[in-house]
C-alpha cells in the first residue's frame, strides 16, 4: 500500500503567493538566490536559503544560518503573510508550462514506507547534502521543500484529481519563468478519505526528484526517534512532505554534456574510435536528437549526428540501455578517461531547458572542446530502473517544470 496523510499546511495568502513561493534550495546558488530575492523580504528564499541574509564569509551549514531561516519563517507567520489551515487537509498542485500540465497531490508520506523501499529511489545520496537538509528541518522544525514523486497512472485518482481541479483554485499565478502554479485545498473529509483509500491501493511510488530531501526526512526521524522513549510511529516526524504525480504527466528534458578536453586527441581520432560503436554523419544544423540512442556532437564549429550501432549496448538492461550509459561506456570512459562523471572536473552537464544553443556557446567560448546533445530519458526507463533496484546513470534526468518551495509547508507540530 501507499500510505498518505493529510496535514495542517502552512501556506501563503493567495494574493501574496507569487512573491512568497521560490525555486527549490538546490536550483540556485547563493549569488543567484540573493539576486532573485533582492527587494522582496517575503521571498521564501530567506527561509530555504537563508545564507543570502549574510555576507559571503558565512558558513551556509552553520546553526546561525539555519536559525535565521527559522526566524524568517516565523516572521512570515507573524506578519500574516503565511497562515496554517485549522484542520488537516490535502492539496492539489498543478504546474502548467509550454501548454502541458501536471497535477499532483500534496500530502505527507511515510518514512517507514520509504525506509522499506515502498517509495522507490533511483539515486545514491551524498551524506553531506543529507546532513544539511536534516539540520535544516531539525532547526526550523518544519519541512519546507517537498519531494517530487511519481505513481503509475490510476483511473480512480485521475477522476478524483479532475473533479477537484474543476473548481476554482485557492492560489493561481504565473512565475517569472512563465510556469503557471495553481493550488487547491482539499478539506472535505469525503474527498480526503477517497484519496487516502485510492493511494492505499497502489503497490508503490517512485521518487522522481528529491532523493536528498527524502533521505534527510529519514535521518530526522531517526534523530527524533532515538530521543523519544515513548515513540509510537504516529509522531509528525514519521512523515515527510511530498507532491505525488501520475507518471504519464511528467516530463524529463535532455541532460546534455560538455567536456573540457579530448585527452590530447584530435576530433578525427575521437571519431575514429567512436565509429566502432556509432554511425557518424555531418549535420548542417544543431542536432536535437529525436530518438533514443541518437546523439548530437559539436566541436570545432561543426555539428555531427551520432547513432548507436546495434549490439553496441544491452537493450534489455535497465541502466545499460539508457543513453547516458551508452555514451559513457562507449566513448567518455574509454576515449576520454572519464570513468566517474559525478566527480571528474573535466565534464559538466547542461539542463535541456537551455537548449543546444548553450552547447554551441560553451564550446565556442573555448572553455570546452566538445559537447554532446542527448535524447531525454523516459519516465518508463526511470521506473524500470527503480523497480530493478538499480541506480540511474549520473545526470540522466532533468525534470521540468520545478515545484516551488513555500506553496505548502509542513510544520513538525500537531
Amino acid at each position: 500500500m501507499a500510505l498518505i496523510r493529510p496535514f495542517r499546511g502552512l501556506r501563503p495568502q493567495s494574493e501574496l503567493a507569487k512573491k512568497v513561493a521560490s525555486p527549490p534550495y538546490d536550483v540556485l546558488n547563493t549569488r543567484e538566490a540573493r539576486e532573485m530575492a533582492r527587494g522582496n523580504p517575503i521571498s521564501f528564499l530567506h527561509v530555504n536559503k537563508s545564507e543570502i541574509d549574510f555576507d559571503d564569509n558565512v558558513n551556509p551549514y552553520s546553526r546561525e544560518v539555519y536559525l535565521r531561516g527559522k526566524q524568517n519563517l516565523q516572521h512570515l507567520i507573524d506578519q500574516g503573510v503565511m497562515f496554517r489551515d485549522p484542520k488537516p487537509c490535502l492539496y492539489l498542485y498543478r504546474l502548467t508550462w509550454r501548454e502541458r500540465s501536471q497535477t499532483g497531490l500534496v500530502a505527507l508520506t511515510s518514512v517507514a514506507e520509504y525506509d522499506a523501499g515502498k517509495i522507490k529511489k533511483h539515486e545514491h545520496t551524498r551524506p553531506e547534502k543529507v546532513s544539511d537538509r536534516a539540520d535544516h528541518i531539525t532547526n526550523l522544525e518544519a519541512q519546507v521543500g517537498p519531494v517530487f514523486t511519481a505513481f503509475r497512472r490510476d483511473p480512480t485518482l485521475e477522476k478524483l484529481f479532475a473533479g477537484i481541479s474543476s473548481l476554482q483554485p485557492e492560489i493561481s499565478f504565473y512565475a517569472d519563468d512563465s510556469v503557471k502554479h495553481e493550488l487547491w485545498v482539499i478539506n472535505h473529509q469525503t474527498d480526503i478519505d477517497s484519496l487516502v483509500a485510492a493511494f492505499a491501493r497502489l503497490d508503490c511510488m517512485y521518487i522522481a526528484d528529491g532523493h536528498h530531501r527524502s533521505q534527510s526526512a529519514s535521518e530526522v526521524c531517526r534523530r527524533f526517534r532515538t530521543k523519544n522513549p515513548s515513540h509510537t510511529g504516529n509522531e509528525p516526524y514519521n512523515y515527510f512532505l511530498n507532491v505525488l504525480f501520475p507518471d504519464n504527466e511528467l516530463r524529463i528534458l535532455p541532460y546534455n554534456r560538455v567536456v573540457k578536453d579530448m585527452g590530447g586527441q584530435t576530433p578525427e581520432q575521437v571519431f575514429q574510435h567512436a565509429e566502432q560503436f556509432f554511425d557518424i554523419t555531418s549535420a548542417n544544423a544543431e542536432v536535437e536528437p529525436g530518438d533514443a540512442h541518437v546523439f548530437g556532437v559539436y566541436c570545432q564549429g561543426k555539428w555531427y549526428r551520432m547513432e548507436s550501432k546495434p549490439g553496441s549496448f544491452d537493450d534489455g538492461h535497465p541502466t545499460k540501455s539508457i543513453d547516458a550509459s551508452i555514451l559513457a561506456d562507449n566513448l567518455l570512459a574509454p576515449q576520454f578517461g572519464i570513468t566517474n562523471p559525478k566527480t571528474d572536473k573535466r565534464i559538466d552537464f547542461v539542463g535541456g531547458i537551455r537548449g543546444t544553443a548553450e552547447l554551441v556557446k560553451l564550446v565556442n567560448s573555448g572553455q570546452y572542446k566538445i559537447a554532446f546533445s542527448m535524447y531525454p530519458t523516459s519516465i518508463a526507463q526511470l521506473l524500470k530502473v527503480a523497480d530493478a533496484g538499480e541506480v540511474m546513470p549520473p545526470k540522466s534526468t532533468w525534470f521540468e517544470p520545478k515545484l516551488r518551495d513555500g506553496m505548502v509547508v509542513n510544520l513538525l507540530s500537531d
